[in-house]
């Protein structure tokens, strides 16, 4: 679609204007000048190199981590093996002076109520357990 440029000839106008390109480009130009040194960092820093390499463990071999369950009504399994609260205590105390420490994964039931797991967790940490995981089956979305 063609306009006309204004002359009573009626044809298409042959040039182009350029004024709206001409301010688009001095708009965008001013925006980069005030932009480009916000880009760059002010403060160098020496960021730490990461070394991902795997290193053996030079005390041995690991020690197998402790499965702990809880069920709804409260009873103790460590390793699938029925324990009570006392010897709970004596199992972990035992187990926190071994070298290296063994992880604890605690198992709890869906429906176990989160102040036994809080319990469960207080008795851990009060015989020096370091590594208490909470082991959780992943939730399968649609």
């Amino acid at each position: 679609m063609a306009f006309s440029s204004g002359n009573d000839s009626g044809g298409p106008m042959a040039e182009i204007n350029v004024t709206p390109l001409v301010d688009v480009m001095l708009v965008l130009l001013i925006i980069f000048i005030i932009t480009a040194p916000l880009m760059q960092h002010k403060v160098k820093v020496e960021l730490p190199k990461a070394n991902l390499d795997q290193k053996e463990n030079p005390s041995g071999p690991k020690t197998p981590p402790i499965t702990l369950a809880v069920t709804e009504d409260g009873s103790l399994y460590w390793n699938d093996e029925p324990v009570t609260k006392e010897i709970l205590e004596s199992r972990l105390s035992s187990a926190a002076q071994l070298t290296p420490q063994p992880s604890l994964n605690l198992r709890g039931d869906r429906t176990t109520k989160m102040r036994t797991i809080n319990e469960v967790t207080k008795i851990a940490q009060d015989q020096g357990m370091l590594d208490i995981g909470f082991v959780a089956t992943k939730d399968r979305g649609n």
